[in-house]
């Protein structure tokens, strides 16, 4: 295990300057990870990926996860896959670097330390950010730990998981998404067709609502407010000038673009399903 320094006992260690910061999108690809997982798997892996600022705060932006099995007490992890997925992301996302790992699941298991092992020899020091996708207690319980070695002299004797701090950080689009997510219960997710279908019936009512406050101030039924009033303006201005027939056009253009992503997403998933099940076959012959 990576560690800043040897504990001798009997102090305990301390993660006094160890805190962390997660974003919403993190947490929202956990979720999704956990409910794509293979069938009888319990619980996702996956690596964390982010920054690391002087005085020692672990900024959590991205995660992918990683393919794994836990037969018995043993650990197996897909280090090719691992290693190939932080190529990729490092093409697109040159500064964001492996600050350590998750899983799902309640708490931190002894396998949980083979785990840690390994991201230890990946980057000095990682963060552990486990999240309860079962809701054990009734809530969704996140948490982020270290891992400090108890020594005794220049004996190693145990690697001890220690809770940091750990805080949300949200830009302001981030907080209205988070705010209507956690306040709305569906019984399935929305296709695409359907998400956009919402999102107009939104942005609808939204204009009605400017077009009522205009009306009634121009009438003299509503008080007016400069704030609203730069506000509204500031949107109106911020509309590019195009005539109907090129915004038709570039309408048409942005949904066959979306269709086509969602068409070579598919053929990707039933790509990867079918190898997989080949690669099974293999195995077993």
């Amino acid at each position: 295990m990576a560690s800043s320094k040897q504990t001798v006992l009997p102090f305990l260690p301390s993660s006094a300057g160890f805190t962390a910061r997660i974003h919403p999108v993190v947490l929202f690809n956990i979720c999704d990870c956990y409910v794509r997982r293979p069938d009888q798997a319990e619980r996702v892996i996956g690596t964390l990926l982010g920054s690391v600022s002087p005085d020692g705060t672990v900024e959590i932006r991205n995660t992918y996860a990683v393919p794994h099995s836990e037969p018995g007490d043993q650990v197996a992890i897909d280090v090719d896959y691992h290693h190939n997925m932080y190529a990729s992301h490092q093409k697109v996302n040159p500064k964001e670097v492996i600050v350590g790992w998750f899983s799902t699941g309640l708490g931190v298991s002894g396998r949980s330390a083979l785990i840690h092992e390994f991201y230890s020899r990946e980057v000095t020091n990682p963060v552990h950010l486990t999240v309860d996708t079962g809701f054990t207690d009734g809530e969704a319980s996140i948490k982020a730990y270290i891992s400090i070695n108890l020594s005794l002299g220049d004996r190693q004797l145990a690697a001890q998981f220690q809770e940091i701090p750990l805080d949300f950080r949200m830009v302001e689009a981030e907080q209205v998404g988070f705010d209507i997510l956690k306040t709305t219960m569906v019984d399935k997710l929305p296709n695409d067709l359907e998400g956009m279908e919402a999102s107009m019936e939104r942005l609808l009512a939204l204009i009605d609502d400017v077009y009522k406050y205009v009306d009634g101030v121009v009438e003299g039924n509503v008080a007016p407010d400069n704030n609203n009033g730069r506000l509204i303006s500031d949107a109106l201005s911020s509309i590019p000038k195009m005539s109907p027939a090129v915004f038709d056009k570039v309408f048409n253009d942005k949904i066959q673009d979306n269709l086509a992503l969602v068409y070579l997403s598919s053929l990707t998933r039933t790509q990867l399903s079918i190898a997989e099940k080949l690669n099974t076959a293999a195995q077993i012959l």
